[in-house]
């Protein structure tokens, strides 16, 4: 094998465990990792196919994972983290983007040109203070002094934006974990409470009946969570007014009076009234509410604000949804008890590591049985959110799923461009599969990471 030299060292490694369970098939194995283009934790699965004719039962094809190395086949693994597999979130991050765009621009994916007309504005609902942590530079990039305070703690830095203290209290000891735990596990709960209240306030201000309301206009969106450095979550959404009419499906203009200004003023006032009474642990958030920093900006049809032009929106909220936890200090996987007294060896920061341990504490069945459907074991990694990071209402645009079903359809007709022979409408497919495990062996692993091809760089598809 012509391999360069530091590449042929790490052959030896692979080989020996491929030759474990199933011979020395290098070249299959390089051919399944080509496949997976790049994916760092690839599932494995065992089982077989076959392709039958639909009227005769003759056998046209067949394949089993006996052949393959290790009795397996390799898969992509799928996963929305860029920290945990960057290829495979990407990919998300593509079909996210498209998702937005669709429902910004029109035109495809089953969404009408016109909603470029519609009011659209991009709105940012924020998590209150649990205390005070250290901030770096403002959104213009300006760094300003960080807590200038002559009463509680105080900072007189001006921070850099790598600074790793940016999100970290100045008091610890002060600073309200169970209320910045428990406002995460609600933050989903928030913002179902959110999108009922602006269609009331959308209606009250446009003196409607609720009802009537609903008749004249629905509301869409489509979101994304991200994480504060301070660890605790916020969302983007892109929230759209359209028209109703007797077919639920169709998506048309709103009427004249659903206006630009009623959308903005509505998502304020709508954010200021959310309110939930807090279990009471004697912490000291007693209520959770949206920040003080709703943001609400008009998206702009074409490039008159590049900023806020449809595309660049897009962009921005498909970048998010695969951002993780991570960002903020803390973990990417589910944590188990052995773990907590590690959580700083694994990448977590000071903070992040008080956060999770609250979670696990507060997830105790035992002293905390109330507590019990927040999960907060399940999700303490995550510092007590459980929701999902993109999520979009019925009729803003397409589905993922729809994305993926398109790019599926796209390879079959490859494969029966190549094959008419394995036509869908004559054809049976019997399979049995059964999942083998996860991730490379150790020789796999250093092997795959000189051969992969790396991710594509983020950016506009």
């Amino acid at each position: 094998m012509n391999a360069p030299a530091p590449l042929a060292e790490l052959v030896g490694p692979v080989i020996r465990d491929l030759a474990r369970r199933s011979g020395t098939d290098l070249s299959r194995w390089l051919e399944q990792v080509h496949r997976l283009n790049g994916c760092a934790e690839p599932i494995r699965l065992s089982g077989e196919t076959l392709t039958l004719d639909a009227a005769s039962g003759e056998v046209l094809s067949s394949y089993s994972t006996d052949r393959e190395p290790h009795g397996q086949l390799l898969i992509r693994c799928g996963n929305r983290r860029a920290s945990r597999c960057p290829s495979c979130a990407e990919l998300y991050r593509r079909d996210t983007f498209h998702l937005i765009r669709a429902g910004l621009l029109g035109g495809e994916k089953g969404v009408p040109a016109t909603v470029r007309t519609h009011p659209r504005v991009f709105a940012t609902l924020t998590a209150p203070s649990f205390g005070a942590v250290h901030r770096g530079p403002d959104k213009d990039g300006v760094r300003r002094v960080c807590h200038p305070r002559r009463n509680g703690p105080a900072c007189f830095e001006r921070h850099k934006s790598d600074d790793s203290r940016l999100g970290q209290p100045l008091d610890p000891d002060r600073y309200d974990y169970v209320g910045h735990v428990l406002w995460n596990a609600h933050a989903g709960e928030l913002w179902r409470r959110f999108t009922i209240n602006l269609r009331r306030h959308l209606a009250a201000t446009a003196g409607l009946t609720h009802r009537a309301f609903n008749r004249a206009v629905r509301v869409s969106f489509a979101k994304v969570a991200e994480y504060q450095a301070r660890g605790v979550v916020h969302f983007h959404a892109v929230i759209r007014l359209d028209g109703r009419t007797e077919d639920a499906a169709d998506v048309v203009d709103p009427p004249a009076w659903a206006t630009l200004d009623l959308l903005d003023g509505a998502i304020r006032s709508a954010a200021a009234a959310v309110h939930l009474t807090a279990p009471d642990l004697g912490q000291a958030t007693q209520a959770f509410v949206w920040g003080g920093q709703v943001d609400v900006k008009a998206i702009h049809a074409g490039e008159m604000d590049r900023q806020l032009s449809e595309q660049a929106v897009a962009a921005y909220v498909a970048k998010y949804a695969t951002k993780s936890a991570e960002t903020s200090g803390t973990l990417d996987r589910r944590i188990q008890p052995h773990d907590l007294s590690r959580l700083h060896e694994q990448g977590a920061s000071m903070h992040a590591a008080r956060l999770i341990r609250t979670a696990w504490a507060l997830g105790n069945p035992n002293t905390h049985p109330d507590l019990q459907e927040l999960r907060l074991r399940k999700w303490a990694h995550m510092l007590g959110f459980r929701g999902h990071f993109s999520t979009r209402s019925r009729a803003y645009s397409t589905t993922l799923g729809a994305i993926r079903d398109e790019r599926a359809d796209y390879r079959r007709a490859q494969l029966l461009d190549a094959h008419p022979e394995l036509a869908a409408e004559s054809t049976l497919v019997l399979a049995h599969w059964s999942f083998a495990g996860q991730g490379y062996t150790a020789g796999e692993s250093m092997l795959a990471a000189a051969t992969s091809p790396t991710s594509p760089k983020e950016g506009i598809p």
